[in-house]
Parts: C-alpha cells; structure tokens; sequence
C-alpha cells in the first residue's frame, strides 16, 4: 500500500505516527520514503530522530552521516543546517511540553552537529538547570562563555540569554562561572542596559538577603557598573551589599556617591540612610553618625512638609525605615513618633493611590465578612516575618507558636524571603503551624493573607523590612498588630502594639498612633534557652582567675558614645577588672574607638578584650558564662541578649529610657524577679556597676534568685505568656466583631 503513496503523503503518515509516539512505525515510513526517493535528504533527517527518540543514537547519527558522506563541502553545510533545523523545532516542541530529558538529549545531538551554536549551547544550559543536572562546570564544558567572548562579537538573541542568565543566578549564583558568565554578557547588553539590570539588580538583592550572600551581590553591581557606571539604582544597592559583608569603609564611600547623585527628595532620605547604615553598623563613627542623622532628620522633615502623593512603590518602600536609627541615636520618643507617624502616614497615601484597587478590595472583603458576624468559629491567626528562623525573633517566638491552643486557633505562617539553607529552626516553623508559605512579592502575600481569611495579622518585622511594611499597609487582614520585632511601625494600617506594664510609661498613648495592648505581665516570655559548652576562658584571653569580668555583647548599632563612657567609667572604679566587648561591627573602627575612649576616661587599655563571633547561638550563650557582670547599652538595649544574660543567671546592669528600645531590659528585669541593676540615671548606671563589680556576694545572690526564678517568673513561662496573648487575640476579635 505505502508504495502507491506519494512521498509527501508517506511524509504526512509518517507524521501522524511521530506524534502519537509510534517511533517504530514511523522510522518504517520513513525507511520506505527514502527507498522511494534516495535524494530527499529530509527523510533521513526524520528517520535520524525517529531512531534517536526510541534511543537508538548511535544508528541516528549514522544515518544522517551516511546521507552526507558524498556531498560537497557547501552540500554538506547546507545540509547541517537542514538537519539542525529539524532537530530544533522538535527540541522546541519539546521544551514546550516539558519534556526537558528528551529535549536535552536532542540538544546534544545539535551540538554535535554544530558545536558553536551559541543559541544552542544556552538551551542545554537551561535544560541542565530545569533538570537539575547543573554544577556550574556547564558553562565551561559547553564553552558558553568563550563563544560569547570571542572576537568578533556574535548575534546573540537578547532575550534568550538573559533568561538563561536569570536561571543561573536563581540555580548557582555562588559558583566563580557564574560571575564570568555576567561578565560575558556585559558586552552584548551594549545598547540594552535596561534588559541587563531587570535581570541582575532583582537578582543581586536575592542573593543579598535571602541566600545571605552580599558579597556576591556586590560583585554583580560592581560588573553592572562597568556597563552603566552612573547608575544610582545599582549605587544605593551596592552600598547596601558591601555593608552586608563586613565592607563597611566601601559601604560608607559607596553610600556617599550615592547621595551625591541623586536629586528627588525621597532619593535623598534614603541615600543619607544608606550612609548612616554604614557609619552605624561599623560603630566607632560616632561624632559623624550623629551629624549625619540630624541631617536625616531635616530630610525626613522636609519630606513630610512636601508631602508627596505619587511616589512609586520603590521609593515608599525604602521611606520606611528612614528613621530605623533614630532609637539607637537618641530616647526622645515624642518627638519621634511624631516624626514616624507622620512619614508612616504619607507612605500610607502613596499606597492608597498606587495600589488602590488592592486596598479597596480588602477593605470591602473585611466588610462583607464582618456581617456574617461569625463569632463561634477558630480565630485565624498570621504570623508574617522574615525572622522565624534561626534569628532573635525566631528564638523568642517559638514558645508561642508551640503552645497555641489549637481547638481555638488556627495558625499560619508567611515566611518571606527565607534563606534556601537548611535552617532547623525554620524547618521546625514550617512543620508546627497550621499552614506555612513562602513568598516574597509584596501582591502574593497579601492576597494569600486575604484569601486565607486571616483574622488576626500579627507583624514581627514592623519597619526592620520593606516587604512586611508594604504588605500591611495593604491592610490583607482586618485586624493587624505589632509585635516583638520592633517598636511599632506608626503605619495606620495597625490596630495594636502589644506590649507590656513595664516596657512603655504610662504616657505613651499619647505619641502612639496604634492603640497600646498591654498584657498583664509581660510582652515576651521563653522556656528557655539551648546552652552549649563554652569556647572561651579567662586564661585564654590572658585574664586573672581572681579578676571581675564585665561584659557587654552588642552589635556596634547600640555603642553609643555616652554610654560606652559610663562603662569605662566603671572599669577604672574597679580593681582587677576588665572588659569584653563583643558585636557584629567593624573590627579596626570599633577597636579605634574604645581605645581612644579609654584614653580619654584615663582606662588602661590593657583592660579591654575583644571576642569575635560564634556560629552557633548556644554556644554564643555558654559563653557569657565567663562575665562576673553584663554592661546593658542604652538609648537601645539588649532584647535577645538580655534575656540569655538573665537566663545564665548573671547579674547585669541597665539604664531606663522611656522609649521602647530603653525599656526592654528594665520589663525583662521585673518579670524575671530582680531589681539590682536597674538604673533610671547615668549616676545610677555607674554605681549599679561599680557595685556589682566589688560586692562578689550581691553577685551571688543575685544569681541565686535568677536561678530561683526559672521556677515562677513570669519571663520563663511561655504556657501562661501564650495563654495571656491567646486571650488578647480574643479581646480584639470581640471588639472588631462588636464594633
């Protein structure tokens, strides 16, 4: 039959079959076409990747050799091109269905055939990252990256390769390739900068933030900036990145161009908070971080008398944490809450116009189930954060998590932008609620927070992150509130800042625009802490075994210059003493300023030691085993670590403010049964010090009652702290109900 049908009809047959996956009796057909007419190359072509496809390779590649064994150099090079042709377009189909094994073997038949095909040999890269066979070596082996650095300079498509180069940023951005390949891209990117930085700048803050690796961020901006170098975007990034990785003399110079090259007003507040993020975080920049934050303050100032309507998401996101450093600068919380509130309330403006639709829809959605007044079902409860992992937060808010009443509660989790290294404490988040995502565009997570018909959306970030910020300005939940991470916020999206009797004055209403939900005891409670065995002694860092040991472990943010005076203060008033100082910062800048402080308080500098880091937590809190007394920093104290100081039993020392961030230690303090060691004035401070450090006795007592205390204190009964906010969380819900 097949022998009266005319070759194109074979050809139509032959197809039929192919697509219904029949190989054998398509490769018949095709066998049958080529007997009929021997010349037409196409048949041996298909008849190739029939074979190739019923996994015949070596017979496919003979096939298509035998059909170009007597042909012409220039036959056989058009025939190549046949050939590549036909094999293209199935790769393709194939790719389109998601039949990436398939189309990878295709592929590598192409390549074969035409070994430089640049379009090619980036598919092959693709495919080996979708089918995870990718090590970074790929790009090597392939010779990507030399075909594109050759000279001349081929035709790239555009397109493609910028969506191969997304792909290897988001699969290997670590491996050394993946630099060279960025590298190599530069040049064909020319005359399309934009196509480049879409791919690259979303990429690098990814790598900065969530996979923790700024300094690989940092080398993308600097490649970028070889193709674009007056681009301010990638400048106030970069600043960012170097900061991030313990660069901070690049972060400041960085964050300095980038003030200066910019014009918008809200460019400039966030630019000058990229140099103050830079002076702080390296600490010992104390005179100039003062300076430049009164400039911050005019700026921030000058802002809100402005008063912008059609700022885009970009800018109001990074308007957030404008004044993130003002409590480590100054406790004067009247005057600035006054100045958070109101900029909290011009960014809420410009998202009430940029995303409006959004707003509108929740708003109308939290009405609509409002009437149905289901008072009798469970509570949904959100917990959205970027810190449920091996972070402060994540420690402290575990216990909470942990003993949720389930009967009443239902509890889900939006982690965002969550590090893809395994973190057990993350992975423990992840299995203990109810329902856990992670997401990181601003628009997913608020629509899943909306769809999940969330109750109550408890923030543990407040303005530490844009995202969270952004997403409850979108008010996704109808009730929202602000909790541990942070002081509040100041956004009129949020209902309540849960805190505590202690933490703020009574007076604080007054400067709050959310409504203050004190608990009746404390804000924060742990079972615990996990303790391991310590890696520092006394004799190691050359310390008597008779001396008094002060320790104060912050990270250089906190060091404010009046209170590191008062702490050398109390070093020179105690013989045989000395000080350990420990914190994320700039080594040489902070050991620069506790030397020249010293001189100046007339301290002998051979006083003072400096510990470097751990990696574990645990063993980070053994450590503090070695501190006779812990030195409390103040206008912001310690949270974390004042709670791990209280729960190792050691006497500690701190000043109260009346913000927040002066008042954590003192709530900590009262809920943990113990008032030596609470000062109200810098005079207190220091005698508190001087105290401890002479009376060894008062020091035992003192840990007697905090050990004492594990037993009854409010701090140490997360049972009774989750039963405590559990019956909050239905206060508020009967409140909104009602209302």
């Amino acid at each position: 039959m097949f022998s009266l049908t005319a070759p194109t009809q074979l050809h139509q047959r032959a197809e039929q079959y192919f697509l219904k996956e029949n190989y054998i009796q398509a490769a018949n057909i095709y066998e049958q076409a080529i007997e009929t007419e021997p010349d037409v190359k196409s048949y041996y072509w298909y008849l190739g990747l029939m074979l190739l496809l019923q996994g015949q390779e070596v017979e496919a590649q003979t096939t298509w050799f035998m059909a170009m064994m007597e042909g012409e150099p220039e036959q056989v090079d058009n025939w190549n091109a046949e050939l590549v042709t036909v094999l293209q377009t199935e790769a393709e189909r194939r790719e389109g269905l998601e039949e990436y094994s398939v189309a990878e073997k295709i592929r590598q038949n192409i390549k074969e055939v035409s070994p430089k095909d640049i379009h090619n040999l980036l598919h092959l890269t693709q495919l080996a990252i979708k089918l995870e066979t990718y090590t970074g070596q790929d790009l090597q082996e392939l010779g990507v990256i030399e075909i594109l650095n050759s000279e001349p300079r081929i035709e790239v498509n555009l397109e493609l390769l910028m969506e191969v180069l997304k792909s290897v940023l988001d699969y290997a951005p670590a491996h050394p390739s993946t630099l060279d390949f960025v590298a190599a891209c530069l040049p064909h990117c020319q005359n399309n900068h934009q196509a480049l930085l879409v791919i690259l700048l979303p990429a690098a803050i990814a790598i900065a933030y969530s996979q923790k690796l700024p300094g690989i961020a940092a080398q993308l901006c600097e490649l970028y900036l070889k193709l674009s170098p007056n681009n301010t975007e990638v400048v106030g990034h970069l600043a960012g990145f170097y900061q991030n990785a313990g660069q901070f003399e690049k972060g400041i110079e960085t964050a300095k161009l980038f003030y200066s090259s910019v014009q918008e007003l809200a460019d400039k507040v966030f630019a000058n908070r990229q140099i103050l993020r830079g002076l702080m975080s390296a600490g010992g920049y104390w005179e100039e971080s003062c300076a430049v934050h009164q400039r911050q303050e005019s700026l921030v100032e000058s802002l809100i008398e402005e008063n912008p309507t059609q700022l885009d998401s970009a800018r109001i996101t990074r308007l957030f944490t404008a004044n993130f450093f003002t409590p480590y600068i100054e406790d004067d919380p009247r005057k600035n809450r006054s100045i958070q509130n109101r900029l909290l309330q011009l960014c809420q403006a410009n998202i009430a116009n940029y995303a409006q639709e959004q707003v509108e829809k929740y708003s109308q959605g939290h009405l609509e189930r409002k009437k149905q007044n289901k008072t009798d079902k469970k509570i949904k409860i959100g917990y959205i954060s970027y810190c449920l992992r091996s972070h402060s937060v994540g420690w402290l808010a575990r216990w909470l998590i942990q003993y949720h009443d389930r009967d009443k509660f239902q509890i889900n989790a939006y982690f965002i932008s969550t590090n893809p290294v395994l973190d057990p404490l993350h992975e423990w988040y992840i299995g203990i609620v109810d329902k856990a995502y992670k997401l990181n565009q601003v628009s997913d997570i608020a629509e899943q927070i909306y769809e999940d018909e969330i109750d109550i959306l408890i923030d543990l970030d407040s303005i530490t992150l844009d995202v969270s910020c952004e997403v409850i300005a979108l008010k996704p939940a109808p009730i929202q509130a602000t909790w541990l991470g942070w002081d509040a916020s100041g956004c009129p999206s949020v209902d309540y800042f849960i805190t505590d009797p202690y933490v703020l004055p009574e007076s604080a209403q007054d400067y709050y625009k959310e409504r203050i939900w004190r608990l009746p005891q404390t804000y924060i409670a742990v079972d615990g802490f996990e303790v391991s065995v310590p890696t520092i002694s006394r004799a190691q860092l050359d310390i008597p075994s008779d001396a008094v040991v002060y320790l104060c472990a912050q990270r250089g943010f906190k060091r404010h210059l009046d209170i590191t005076r008062l702490q050398l203060r109390i070093i020179k008033e105690v013989p045989n003493s000395y000080f350990l100082i420990k914190g994320i910062s700039d080594e040489e800048s902070i050991k620069t300023f506790f030397h020249q402080l010293a001189e100046e308080e007339g301290v002998d500098s051979s006083k003072l030691r400096f510990l470097p880091g751990v990696i574990a937590e645990s063993v980070h809190r053994a450590n503090l085993g070695i501190a006779d007394v812990v030195l409390d920093t103040y206008p912001y104290n310690g949270a974390t670590t004042t709670l791990e100081t209280l729960w190792m039993c050691i006497p500690m020392v701190t000043r109260v403010g009346e913000q927040f961030a002066a008042r954590n230690s003192y709530t900590m303090m009262m809920n943990a049964g113990i008032t030596e060691g609470i000062a109200w004035t810098d005079e207190e401070y220091v005698k508190w010090g001087v105290r401890l450090g002479k009376d060894e006795a008062l020091r035992q007592q003192i840990a007697w009652k905090l050990k004492q205390s594990r037993k009854t204190a409010p701090l140490w009964n997360g049972k009774q702290f989750t039963l405590e906010m559990e019956k909050a969380y239905e206060q508020m819900w009967q409140k909104y109900i009602s209302s």
